[in-house]
């Protein structure tokens, strides 16, 4: 039996595509699988995205779509529930229902490595910051081999100005362009639109702030977890350390699977794409296309080149705690350049080689990296603010001594729930601060108000963040700026 048959009618708004029958539940509007673009299979699959077809009649938006093709996620909350496919580009909207129009809109790009993940997960249900008065957009974008991938035959059937390789960050524009054409359908403001996401979405975030494309269809910017450091690859010469191009892993791959053909490639099935799994840092899937990214993300700030809009940027305090800078792995080998003198240095910093084996790589990867981009976004002249997460339930087993990368997700989002174990009272205020911080930064890009404690903006006072502890917010400077000097020294003489 539908919600129309037990009391209210559900509620119908009009799209560009035609009308959309959602659900209400208390003080929040849903409307779920929405698409943004046409399925991307066939022909269209290796293409830019295409407009979304219209539909007649009603479109029930009720469920949530598919998730994309992916390989098992192991367990991540962030992946959403079963079946994925390639018709994967959807979307889903919260909304107030009884709406003061218009509202600011926060548009979230989900993490997984840009090969896993979706925005369906219960984790980013937007409904609990809907109800701080905002509009809640969770986006599915191509992944893995699907959404980053080249191989000269895909590039020889192209027009000249035809973008390539860079898929998932196209589906994402595409998806901006989507609500600033609807989103006043939700009650929504296309004039305030806040872009946010985490680990691979904050990296899709900080693309954003640098993309031609995406130049004024977002209005503030939230980077959680998004390195800003990393070098991409362009599609048809080696990037600027020395990794093969975009087509060249392309020609690799197609090798194992027998494929020499563009029509070979859209004739294999999307499952035998899985496997190797592209690697994210490691360069298969930060794609430097020429048209919807053109450079690599620092490069960009340092010049001045990134959107001018305000940024949170910040990072958790024990983010990849069980890595070890001797792996086996683009991670493990950031380090390798430093000389014996640099890494005496640093393992004084840490207080021995434990220290720097335990802290390095997060520092390397996320924590320097995040401390760079807001210096270098203050210096140019916009509102910028630095935070670190070191919010860690009495609940959580893992060693890791702080935050682990990717645990601040269901505090953003005020989900507690969905974690699996049991929180208490001190994340219900961590949950209540940080839904706070991030909703008041999106509807007048600065996150201060409401008695909470007082986020120092990076540029007036340089150097210090808010962090998120388990006995609240607090404004200080950022803790272990000795280990990040260093760090940014090294990165200083290497680039």
């Amino acid at each position: 039996m539908s919600p129309s048959e037990t009391g209210p009618p559900d509620p119908r708004i009009a799209v560009e595509q035609g009308v959309l029958v959602g659900r209400r539940d208390g003080e929040v509007t849903s409307f779920k699988g929405v698409p943004y673009a046409a399925p991307p299979v066939g022909p269209l699959r290796w293409r830019a995205p295409q407009a979304a077809p219209p539909w007649n009649g009603d479109r029930d938006a009720g469920q949530v779509g598919a998730i994309c093709i992916q390989p098992p996620s192991g367990g991540d909350p962030g992946v959403g529930p079963l079946p994925m496919s390639e018709d994967c580009l959807t979307l889903n909207v919260w909304t107030p229902a009884e709406r003061a129009e218009p509202r600011p809109v926060m548009v979230w790009i989900h993490g997984g490595g840009f090969n896993n993940g979706s925005g369906t997960a219960a984790l980013y249900d937007g409904a609990n910051l809907a109800k701080r008065g905002v509009v809640v957009v969770t986006v599915n974008y191509r992944l893995g081999r699907l959404g980053f991938f080249d191989h000269p035959a895909l590039a020889a059937e192209r027009a000249e100005d035809e973008p390539g390789g860079n898929y998932g960050m196209m589906d994402i524009v595409a998806a901006l362009e989507w609500v600033r054409d609807n989103a006043a359908a939700f009650g929504g403001d296309a004039r305030n639109v806040t872009v946010f996401g985490e680990s691979a979405g904050a990296a899709a975030v900080t693309r954003l702030m640098i993309s031609p494309e995406a130049r004024g269809l977002f209005h503030r910017a939230v980077a959680q977890s998004g390195l800003g450091r990393d070098t991409g690859v362009p599609l048809d010469r080696p990037s600027a350390i020395g990794g093969p191009s975009l087509q060249a892993r392309g020609e690799a791959f197609a090798r194992t699977v027998g494929a020499t053909l563009a029509a070979d490639l859209r004739a294999l099935p999307a499952e035998a794409l899985l496997r190797p799994a592209p690697n994210f840092y490691g360069g298969d899937n930060l794609v430097i296309d020429g048209q919807f990214v053109t450079e690599d993300v620092e490069a960009a700030f340092a010049a001045g080149r990134e959107a001018p809009v305000p940024l949170i940027v910040g990072t958790n305090s024990a983010e990849f705690w069980w890595m070890r800078p001797s792996e086996i792995s683009p991670y493990g080998a950031i380090d390798d350049a430093l000389t014996s003198q640099e890494r005496a240095n640093l393992y004084a910093a840490y207080g021995g080689e434990d220290g720097y084996r335990a802290h390095v790589v997060s520092d390397l990867a996320f924590n320097e990296p995040a401390r760079h981009l807001a210096r270098l976004h203050a210096r140019n002249g916009h509102p910028t603010y630095l935070y670190r997460f070191d919010v860690v339930p009495d609940s959580n087993p893992e060693p890791s001594g702080g935050a682990t990368h990717a645990s601040e997700r269901p505090y953003v989002f005020d989900n507690l729930h969905t974690v699996g174990r049991p929180m208490g009272e001190r994340d219900e205020r961590a949950a209540e601060a940080m839904a706070g911080y991030w909703t008041t930064f999106a509807a007048k890009g600065n996150p201060n108000g409401d008695d909470r404690p007082v986020w120092p903006e990076f540029g007036a006072e340089r150097d210090r963040l808010l962090e998120f502890t388990n006995a609240g917010p607090e404004a200080k400077v950022v803790p272990f700026a000795d280990r990040l000097d260093l760090i940014e020294a090294y990165y200083d003489r290497i680039r």
